[in-house]
C-alpha cells in the first residue's frame, strides 16, 4: 500500500485557482468546531479555528460566506473577529450578522457602521435592540431610509444628541415629524418646537400630546409669587419661569397701558383696519406674550397657532375669523368652500381646553424668547444650533424656529 503524499509547505500556487471540494468541506468542519458548546471546547481552540476559517473565507465564493454567516450568527461564543469581517462583507452576507448577532458589542457595531454602505446601516437599524450609542453612529449619516427605520424600531434607544440632529433636519422632511411624534423620547421642547413646521395632522398630534395642564407646577410654586413680588421681580430667570407657570394668561398691566380698551377691542380694530405692526404688538402684550412670540403666531401659515392664542386668552371663537381677516388671509376658496386651514383652526379651538391651550402658549412664549441673548441671536443669524448644555433647551427652540424662516 503506497503512502499518502506529503503536504508540500514550500510550494507556491500562482494564479487564481477555483475553490476545491476540500475547501468547502474544511469550511464546514471549522464551522462545526466553532459551534461546539463552550463546555466541550477551550476558547483558545475556538479562536484558532476562527483564525483559520477567516483566511479560507477571504476569497471564498459568496454562497459559502453567506452560509457561514447564517451558521455563526446565533452563536454567543462566535469569535468576534470573524463576525466583524462577515459584517463588513457584501450585504447578502453581512445582513445575517448585522441584524441578529448577539456577539457584536456596541463598539463593534459603531466601528462597522462607519465603514459600510447605507444598506448595511439600514439592516443594523432593524436590530431587535439598538443602544443609544449605536443609534448616534447610524444617525450621523442622516440617511433617510436608515433614520426612518430607526424611528420605527421600538427597540432603538435615542439619545438627546440623535433626537436633536433629527429634529433639525425634520424642518425640511415631514416624514421625520410623523415618526418623531410617536417616539417616547420626545419631550415638550422637541414637540412644541417641531409644531412650527409640522403639517396639520402632526400639529394635532403634538397638541394632544403636549397640551396638558400645569396644575402640579402651579400648586407647588403658588407661594413664590408674593415672595418674588416683594423682591421687586429682580431675578430675570425667576420672573420668566414664574410667568410660564402662572395661571392668568392676559397681562392686566399691559391692558391698562394700552390705547385699546381690551384684547377684544384691539382685535376688532385690526379686523376693521387691517393688522399693523403696532396693533400686533399690543395684542401680544395684552395676551401676555412677547412681540416675537406674537409675530411667530401671526405669521404662521396655518391657523392652529391662532386658535391656541384665542383659546388660551379666553377669546370667543369668532375672534379666530377676525384675526384671519385682519391678517388678509384667504377665507374662502374659489369653489366657495371655507379655507381648510381656517376650518382646522376652529377645530383646534373647540377640541382643546383653555388650561391646556395656556400651557402650549406659555411654553411657546418662554421657549422662543427667554434665551434670546446676543450670543444666541448670533447663532440664529449664522444658522447654527447652539448646544443645550451651554445655552439650554429654550435657546435651541429659538434657533430652530427663528432660523427656519423662509
Amino acid at each position: 500500500m503506497s503512502a499518502a503524499p506529503a503536504l508540500e509547505l514550500t510550494e507556491e500556487i500562482t494564479g487564481k485557482q477555483p475553490p476545491s471540494g476540500v475547501r468547502k468541506a474544511l469550511v464546514k468542519r471549522l464551522s462545526d468546531v466553532i459551534c461546539i458548546p463552550a463546555s466541550q471546547l477551550a476558547p483558545q481552540e475556538r479562536h484558532m479555528a476562527g483564525d483559520v476559517l477567516v483566511e479560507l473565507l477571504r476569497d471564498a465564493e459568496l454562497p459559502m460566506r453567506a452560509s457561514v454567516a447564517k451558521r455563526l450568527v446565533m452563536l454567543n461564543e462566535a469569535p468576534r473577529t470573524i463576525l466583524i469581517i462577515l459584517a463588513k462583507d457584501e450585504i447578502e452576507v453581512a445582513k445575517h450578522v448585522l441584524e441578529k448577532s448577539n456577539s457584536l458589542t456596541d463598539s463593534d457595531l459603531i466601528q462597522i457602521a462607519r465603514k459600510v454602505s447605507m444598506a448595511h446601516r439600514k439592516v443594523m437599524a432593524q436590530r431587535r435592540k439598538v443602544s443609544d450609542a449605536v443609534v448616534d453612529a447610524l444617525v450621523q449619516f442622516l440617511e433617510e431610509d436608515v433614520v426612518e427605520t430607526l424611528l420605527r424600531n421600538t427597540g432603538a434607544n435615542f439619545s438627546e444628541t440623535a433626537i436633536q440632529r433629527i429634529l433639525t433636519v425634520s424642518r425640511q422632511y415631514q416624514p421625520y415629524v410623523t415618526l418623531m411624534c410617536k417616539r417616547e423620547e420626545l419631550r415638550p421642547s422637541h414637540g412644541l418646537t417641531m409644531f412650527w413646521w409640522a403639517d396639520t395632522k402632526n400639529r394635532k398630534t403634538i397638541l394632544r400630546r403636549f397640551g396638558v395642564t400645569r396644575s402640579v407646577l402651579q400648586n407647588s410654586c403658588a407661594d413664590l409669587y408674593p415672595q418674588a413680588a416683594a423682591e421687586g421681580w429682580n431675578d430675570a430667570a425667576v420672573r420668566k419661569a414664574l410667568q410660564f407657570i402662572e395661571r392668568r394668561q392676559r397681562n392686566r398691566a399691559a391692558t391698562e397701558r394700552s390705547q385699546y380698551e381690551d384684547l377684544e377691542d384691539a382685535i376688532e380694530q385690526a379686523h376693521v383696519n387691517g393688522m399693523t405692526r403696532d396693533i400686533a404688538q399690543e395684542i401680544s402684550y395684552m395676551a401676555g406674550l412677547k412681540p416675537a412670540t406674537g409675530a411667530q403666531i401671526m405669521t404662521d401659515e396655518g391657523g392652529e397657532a391662532l386658535a391656541i392664542l384665542c383659546k388660551a386668552t379666553g377669546l370667543k371663537r369668532e375672534n379666530i375669523g377676525k384675526l384671519w381677516r385682519a391678517l388678509r388671509r384667504v377665507e374662502f376658496l374659489e369653489d366657495g368652500s371655507e379655507n381648510p386651514a381656517l376650518s382646522d383652526a376652529v377645530h383646534i379651538y373647540d377640541s382643546i381646553s383653555t388650561n391646556n391651550a395656556q400651557t402650549v402658549l406659555r411654553y411657546w412664549n418662554w421657549s422662543l424668547t427667554s434665551s434670546l441673548t446676543p450670543e444666541v441671536l448670533q447663532y440664529i443669524k449664522r444658522g447654527v444650533i447652539p448646544k443645550e448644555e451651554d445655552y439650554g433647551a429654550a435657546a435651541i427652540t429659538a434657533a430652530l424656529v427663528f432660523g427656519n424662516r423662509k
